[in-house]
């Protein structure tokens, strides 16, 4: 999918429901280290210059929207040994 600018390709990305991975393609150290921050892409997994597709192993894997439940790989892995309990 091509955009005519970066703000356009962070609103593109950031308004669907789904949010594991996304990437962008660019030459540019300005745009790589926007598309990566704070004021980026809202996705679990953010790439540059390279596509979609894995995960690194013992890197956090998961969305912040309607995909994923978690990071389990990463720091919440700790989370899944735990069981809440009440008095």
């Amino acid at each position: 999918m091509k955009f005519q600018t970066l703000k356009e390709a962070i609103e593109i990305n950031n308004s669907v429901p789904q949010g594991l991975s996304s990437s962008i393609f660019t030459r540019r150290p300005d745009v790589i280290f926007k598309w990566i921050g704070p004021q980026g892409s809202d996705c679990g997994i953010v790439n540059v210059n390279i596509p979609t597709n894995g995960a690194e192993i013992g890197g956090a894997f998961g969305g912040e929207k309607a995909t994923g439940g978690g990071r389990e790989a990463g720091s919440d892995s700790w989370k899944q040994y735990m069981r809440r309990s009440t008095w």
